[in-house]
């Protein structure tokens, strides 16, 4: 089975959203909000599996092995979907 390559798309988007949920960490724990919500949680797993994501995109590009890459790629792709789920899940507990 042939993937398309987009290992290079998972680790911008990893990185730069990797970015914004350390401002959104630092943030809540200047303004010393970490004891009132659970949205610190939250962001703390979703930057975990962003990690995980951009950790395994990269290898995935720069693995020689195709079955590797492969399954480099594919770890990294369900990483950036579980960090999605949870974005969604931030979402909620910051509208409610």
């Amino acid at each position: 089975m042939s993937m398309k390559n987009n290992s290079p798309h998972i680790l911008n988007t990893s990185a730069t959203l990797l970015g914004f949920c350390l401002l959104v960490l630092t943030s809540i724990k200047v303004a010393k909000l970490s004891e009132v919500t659970i949205i610190d949680e939250a962001t703390g797993i979703a930057t975990i599996l962003l990690m995980i994501s951009t950790l395994f995109s990269f290898l995935s590009m720069r693995s020689k092995n195709l079955k590797k890459s492969e399954n480099f790629e594919s770890i990294a792709d369900y990483g950036f979907f579980w960090r999605l789920s949870f974005s969604g899940f931030n979402n909620l507990l910051s509208v409610f």
